[in-house]
């Protein structure tokens, strides 16, 4: 699969392949410089390479090469790490770095941009689970539907920011990888980072209160606003869970207490 790759882009193999759900990944160098070559194996996983190139390393990892398979990437060589970060008693540091980046990926662009999914699409698994089981999810689909009834700050989304999709690239400083590629209004992209890195941050006493005031600031976002998002992506998390037959266990803690802070119990 990777030698077709490494013929044409001129690479060289520089550690060992990896596999995710979405998309095979190897390190190489490229003249010299280290680079990740990712293949996508579904379309989500190649929408989102197409919108790394739209980037253009502003805000996302420089994408040196591309097809509409294939991205080929810079490779993060610092040493810092978010969750490490977050997990040192370093989490308000975290939060703030995380906020910088995406303001840059929201950033105005003048070239078109690629096709996205939009939100009203993306959150369909939570108007099943609400219909289904009710509780929880129904009053995250109502807080949902009033955002999106709603909207503000329309704009392209990464989908996917947290602690571990945000790397050190040096000089370069923080840089965005794996987005999904969604289309909406900006909250939406904040939204994640309060179940990251995991429930031994997320879920500390006073943690989630301090998260929603630091990040409110941070963005410049309605702090109302900001939890109907929480509220929404972390319900809408739960149901994948569901649906993967999985424990959804520090999301749920989230949803609860952004219902909470909302003054909603579940229906």
């Amino acid at each position: 699969m990777f030698d077709d790759y490494l013929l044409r882009w001129g690479l060289s193999q520089d550690g060992e392949p990896m596999t995710t759900r979405s998309s095979k990944l190897l390190p190489v160098r490229c003249r010299g410089a280290a680079a990740m070559l990712k293949i996508a194996v579904d379309p989500e996983e190649r929408a989102g390479g197409a919108l790394m190139a739209w980037w253009a390393g502003q805000g996302a990892a420089a994408v040196l090469a591309h097809d509409a398979e294939a991205v080929l990437l810079e490779r993060a060589q610092g040493a810092s790490c978010l969750s490490a970060m977050a997990r040192a008693g370093r989490d308000d540091e975290a939060n703030r770095v995380i906020c910088g980046v995406v303001a840059k990926l929201h950033a105005p662009r003048s070239a078109p941009r690629p096709e996205l999914c939009p939100l009203e699409t993306w959150f369909r698994e939570l108007e099943t689970a609400a219909l289904s089981h009710g509780g929880i999810f129904a009053v995250a689909m109502i807080e949902l539907s009033d955002l999106l009834a709603n909207p503000r700050d329309v704009g392209v989304l990464h989908g996917d920011i947290h602690h571990d999709n945000i790397l050190d690239f040096g000089a370069k400083g923080w840089l965005a990888i794996d987005p999904k590629g969604l289309v909406g209004e900006r909250g939406y992209d904040y939204a994640n980072l309060f179940r990251n890195p995991g429930g031994d941050v997320a879920l500390q006493p006073g943690r989630f209160e301090r998260r929603v005031e630091l990040v409110a600031a941070c963005a410049s976002l309605e702090r109302r606003r900001l939890l109907q998002w929480v509220l929404s992506v972390m319900g809408l998390s739960a149901a994948w869970h569901l649906g993967d037959s999985e424990r959804p266990g520090t999301t749920l803690a989230i949803v609860a207490m952004a219902a909470a802070a909302l003054g909603r119990t579940p229906l």
